[in-house]
């Protein structure tokens, strides 16, 4: 019987995100077994500068890639919005699946209680020392609330959130799909609107990495794919495709399939100084999946041309 090579980061968040793959791919196969290869990256090494300032989101995952492409690991697991567009030659996304929560979430110190964002956003319109190091968040959040101090706040959600309730910052905003997984929901004391903040391309989602060349593999993860996860990350990463972005361009993309519509909002910052710039965007999804992946590829492109005719 095979045993299936893992690769994941060493966080307990990738553990989980891996661990849920895992238990859905035992839940298809009878025989399944796998082992996890713990892979630590750059990314983790370097946890007291800004992800913008040492390179970008690849620095997640490139330590990764290479044992895929080596053949150390038969596929990999990582949050879809640590992945660039552009993969290495010779990888390839096998499946994307499992949205948890695409928005950002509001954290405050101990444990306050779940409010809705009209309730609290009011209570935010002060100075206070919010912790994020995402540029994204920052150039949209400002806006709002002008009064705020950004904090560079970096590290797994534990080492994030004892800085929190250690005065290091008032405020902390992190994605909520880490929490949710972490079985932390009690901390998000609100969601962020997609309008206040529009969340990251992909956020929320898992993706399962692979050898382009590995059928096996291929077959293996393939029935993982969620088609409404898939369709609504092929417009959010379109976007990006479209603007060349990298991690030091504050853009957001956030696609929402709502039966046979799809809805895309998108938000880029320019300047100096930062001007935002947001569209929406919509189409009618029609025919198979195909289709409707190209569909979506379309919507993409078309709110990536409206931000790149503003920059």
């Amino acid at each position: 019987m095979k045993t299936w090579r893992v690769g994941t980061r060493g966080s307990l968040l990738s553990h989980r995100q891996t661990d849920w793959v895992l238990t859905r791919l035992s839940e298809i196969y009878e025989d399944f077994t796998a082992e996890k290869v713990v892979i630590r990256t750059l990314g983790d090494r370097i946890g007291d500068r800004p992800l913008h300032e040492v390179g970008g989101k690849g620095f997640f995952v490139k330590e990764i890639e290479e044992a895929l492409l080596a053949g150390r690991v038969d596929f990999a697991v990582h949050s879809l919005k640590d992945l660039p567009t552009e993969l290495p030659v010779g990888l390839c996304l096998g499946a994307v699946c499992h949205r948890v929560e695409r928005r950002d979430v509001i954290i405050l110190p101990g444990a306050a209680p779940r409010r809705a964002w009209e309730d609290v956003a009011p209570e935010l319109k002060k100075s206070l020392r919010v912790g994020t190091s995402s540029p994204r968040r920052q150039v949209q959040l400002v806006r709002w609330f002008p009064q705020w101090e950004f904090i560079n706040i970096r590290g797994n959600i534990d080492t994030r959130l004892r800085k929190l309730d250690s005065g290091q910052c008032d405020v902390l905003i992190v994605a909520g799909a880490g929490l949710i997984r972490l079985g932390l929901e009690d901390r998000i004391a609100a969601f962020v609107p997609i309008d206040v903040c529009c969340p990251a391309p992909g956020q929320g989602a898992l993706a399962v990495e692979m050898a382009s060349h590995r059928e096996d593999v291929d077959r293996l993860i393939r029935p993982l794919n969620d088609p409404d996860v898939l369709i609504e990350t092929v417009a959010e990463r379109t976007v990006v495709e479209v603007l060349q972005a990298g991690c030091r361009t504050p853009l957001g993309a956030c696609a929402l399939r709502q039966g046979d519509r799809l809805i895309l909002d998108a938000v880029v910052a320019f300047g100096p100084p930062p001007m935002v710039k947001r569209c929406r965007c919509q189409t009618q999804l029609t025919g198979s999946l195909t289709d409707q992946i190209e569909q979506a590829c379309r919507l993409g492109q078309k709110a990536g041309e409206h931000l790149k005719r503003n920059l």
